[in-house]
């Protein structure tokens, strides 16, 4: 989901936050005390979440695991405090819900972010930042949401991290920490791309 970020965000403790963006109907992310207002998102990028949480879905029916959508926050404790909206989370196990709330979630397994044009910079790096810091975390994967390109990271058992990336309509991803498989035409089923890949 695209941020708008206003010319001068609202500053606000955590608590005021909760309360806040609980009373809108407008998403908003908080980090670092700041309060940024998510936009829509687009076509394409609603379609490919919806192809991802149900292909993930389908794949972890008999496990204990589940796919959960852009409605539930991640709340991520870095160099700072961050609530966060990611696309989609695999939360396995029991949920360890955050400030004694069911909507705020702090350990998926996986994190998806569906890219947009106003949020690939921030996808790639501050996010990115935060997210491979949360212990329970085994991959991070971003989306392309204007050609087949997925890119995944995922930690390694002395706690590196190694990049891997699959383009083209034929291409598969391989999710061993949750033991799915993403098959890029399966994602972008009913996308239509601007330009051909």
């Amino acid at each position: 989901m695209a941020v708008a970020q206003p010319p001068d965000p609202l500053l606000m403790s955590e608590i005021e936050y909760l309360e806040f963006d609980t009373g809108h109907e407008i998403k908003h992310e908080y980090v670092n005390g700041h309060v940024i207002a998510m936009t829509g998102a687009s076509w394409n990028h609603n379609v490919i979440n919806g192809n991802l949480q149900a292909t993930l879905n389908t794949q972890l029916t008999d496990r204990d695991c589940a796919a959960v959508s852009n409605d539930m926050r991640l709340k991520v404790q870095s160099n700072s405090v961050s609530f966060r909206y990611p696309d989609t989370m695999v939360i396995c196990g029991k949920p360890d819900f955050a400030n004694n709330r069911t909507d705020i979630v702090t350990n998926p397994a996986v994190i998806v972010e569906v890219l947009s044009p106003t949020t690939a910079l921030q996808d790639h790096n501050q996010k990115l930042d935060e997210y491979i810091q949360i212990p329970s975390v085994q991959h991070y994967v971003l989306i392309s949401q204007h050609s087949a390109k997925v890119e995944v990271y995922t930690r390694q058992n002395d706690g590196t991290w190694i990049y891997a990336q699959a383009k083209g309509l034929a291409a598969t991803v391989e999710l061993m920490a949750i033991n799915c498989t993403l098959r890029l035409a399966k994602l972008y089923e009913k996308v239509k791309f601007e330009q051909s890949d």
